[in-house]
């Protein structure tokens, strides 16, 4: 084999390896390709792959470490969301502001801690714009529920966010590691595709929380400020 790889013209002293990603993929291929007949040489191979698939793939796979500050807040931002309709639905609106009060704050403080300290993790790009749109989505349904938000500009804020979560739930599996399972799909310490929101989207997603915000915050207002909100709307 040596004689056969040195005197190939494709080889050179220079070799370049292809990304990691890649090279697991390859191997993944090659490990779930089963080979014909029922020879010793083939059932000796097969073994060979399943190990490879069973064994090898997942201990080549990095991780990264996602209990980091950043996250945690994004993930408290997360157990929020369902609060906030909680207290919206039954009219505690200050408790809904602070609580809304609290999302915002910790949106700008994960984002510089991630920065300043170098925290910055992939499920950290995925969680928190899914922290975002998990309370846009909650409180967009319970502000419609009660009333204080039009029939029709919710259903254009819940579509818009409906299509983006199912194409995050895609990329995330397209961009999974092999071997592809069910377990490693929930396994966020998994990096797979990085998610950068495009400034447009930024804008449209403050524009929407701004929309929101005020939206439930206004009964707490004692100024009638009806025709401001209707003119953001």
């Amino acid at each position: 084999m040596r004689s056969n790889l040195s005197s190939s013209p494709r080889w050179s002293t220079k070799l370049e390896f292809p990304p990691l990603r890649s090279s697991l993929c390859s191997l993944q291929k090659w490990a779930s390709f089963s080979s014909g007949g029922g020879s010793p040489e083939s059932n000796q191979e097969s073994s060979k792959k399943k190990l490879i698939r069973d064994r090898l793939l997942p201990s080549l796979t990095p991780y990264e470490n996602i209990y980091t500050v950043p996250n945690i807040l994004t993930f408290s931002r997360l157990l929020a969301a369902p609060v906030v309709g909680y207290l919206v639905l039954h009219d505690y609106h200050i408790w809904a502001v602070c609580l809304f009060a609290y999302a915002g704050i910790t949106d700008l403080v994960d984002g510089y801690i991630a920065r300043r300290w170098n925290l910055q993790t992939i499920v950290g790009t995925v969680i928190d714009p899914m922290a975002d749109k998990t309370l846009m989505t909650i409180l967009t349904v319970c502000l419609a529920v009660k009333g204080a938000l039009p029939v029709w500009l919710a259903a254009i804020i819940l579509g818009r966010d409906i299509g983006l979560g199912i194409a995050a739930i895609y990329y995330r599996w397209v961009s999974l590691p092999p071997p592809k399972t069910f377990s490693r799909y929930w396994d966020f310490s998994l990096p797979s595709a990085e998610v950068h929101p495009t400034t447009i989207s930024k804008v449209n997603t403050f524009l929407q929380l701004a929309l929101i915000g005020a939206t439930t915050a206004q009964p707490l207002i004692a100024v009638d400020v009806s025709g401001t909100m209707m003119a953001m709307q």
